[in-house]
């Protein structure tokens, strides 16, 4: 569909990326399964490993028409899709600045793996423009941040961030999983490249693992030269399925936005609850430039019992809410940061994030909130 900017957002989640059924003029796309394609006599050679295959294709229309970007590239994996943009746009010599509070895998990635390839990084102090803006050198060409943060959901000024690079002629990446196209669609702010884990709102069914990048036609052309040789694909009846989900995703997003904001003032007036983070909360010191660049709050939070009560024999307790890996499912998920996400930071990196070791991420559901606040409550009681 050509002309999906003037669709609505249910409509570009539905039909935008669609592969249509010529031969029995089925609902939904076809799924092409094949490995192997005809070499002659095609307009296009395809390959599994070259992302062209037809539902390939058809999905990164989609993740692109959400993001607002010329175009897109699927992966296997989030982490695939961080490590080939970065690869993609770093090389020896290169500098890149990263904000203070990351995802644990990027993290791991960039101080584990970038001596190697020769790579300069430095993290900010804070999230505030300044301290990005002094660690620019002569020689960097990437800024990375993600808003809302994980675990502790702050929020990155997308304009001030976008202004910064363009001063200094510095590409900007963004990990988008957290907010997802429905809630932040940074491109708007000036924002060069989005990366995702489709494993999370783009999936949001707990059962895909998937990655994708949305940036210009140019910048993604520059990623598939290198994608195309790091082998990071993604299979054809996985694509199907993340094509499947995303259909529901405003849908799905929009009431866990709802669901988060109530479970945030519920956890938030719990008189067993130290702190809850939450940028959608009056209270969260993000607050405002979250309501300036974000059109919903998301579903995710996190939040600390008093210190009396143990995090982990709390989320052994409940019945309803499932201490889960992962996060940003159609069910309510629980873990500990320190235990899981971010249990490759030492203690003390840990603790320069503010990630308590008592820390809980809340994945909030689409079931009713009253339900999920009595799990919470006996949970709490038998402690």
């Amino acid at each position: 569909m050509s002309n999906h900017n003037k669709l609505g957002i249910n409509s570009i989640c539905t039909h935008v990326g669609e592969v249509k059924d010529e031969q029995f003029k089925g609902a939904i796309s076809p799924i092409y399964l094949s490995s192997s394609y005809q070499f002659y006599d095609v307009d296009i050679k395809r390959y599994p490993r070259y992302f062209n295959t037809p539902n390939q294709e058809a999905l990164c229309r989609k993740i692109a028409a959400l993001e607002k970007t010329e175009d897109a590239l699927i992966f296997g994996s989030g982490m695939a899709a961080i490590s080939s943009a970065m690869l993609t746009f770093l090389q020896k010599g290169d500098h890149i600045v990263l904000q203070q509070t990351l995802y644990g895998g990027t993290y791991n990635f960039v101080v584990e793996e970038f001596d190697k390839f020769g790579i300069e990084y430095s993290f900010t102090d804070t999230l505030h423009i300044e301290d990005f803006e002094k660690e620019i050198r002569s020689n960097t060409k990437v800024i990375f941040i993600e808003t809302p943060s994980n675990p502790l959901l702050k929020v990155v000024d997308l304009k001030a961030v976008a202004s910064l690079a363009k001063k200094h002629d510095i590409i900007t990446m963004i990990d988008n999983t957290f907010a997802s196209p429905i809630n932040q669609t940074p491109v708007d702010f000036g924002i060069d490249i989005m990366i995702h884990s489709a494993t999370k709102y783009m999936g949001g069914h707990s059962d895909i693992l998937a990655g994708a990048v949305a940036a210009s036609k140019e910048h993604i052309e520059k990623l598939w030269s290198l994608a195309k040789n790091f082998g990071g694909s993604l299979s054809d009846f996985t694509v199907w399925m993340l094509e499947r989900s995303m259909k529901t995703m405003n849908l799905r997003v929009k009431c866990q936005n709802e669901n988060a904001l109530k479970m945030a003032k519920y956890l938030e007036g719990n008189p067993n609850v130290e702190r809850v983070y939450y940028p959608g909360l009056l209270s969260h010191e993000d607050h405002e430039l979250a309501k300036s660049q974000m059109k919903g709050f998301g579903g995710m939070l996190s939040f600390e019992l008093k210190e009396n009560l143990d995090a982990m024999e709390f989320q052994r307790n409940l019945q309803l809410i499932k201490p889960s890996m992962s996060l940003a499912g159609v069910e309510s998920t629980l873990l500990s940061p320190s235990q899981t996400s971010h249990a490759l930071l030492s203690a003390e990196e840990r603790e320069k994030q503010g990630i308590k070791d008592g820390l809980i991420r809340f994945s909030v559901g689409i079931e009713e909130t009253e339900d999920l606040i009595t799990d919470i409550e006996q949970a709490i009681d038998k402690l």
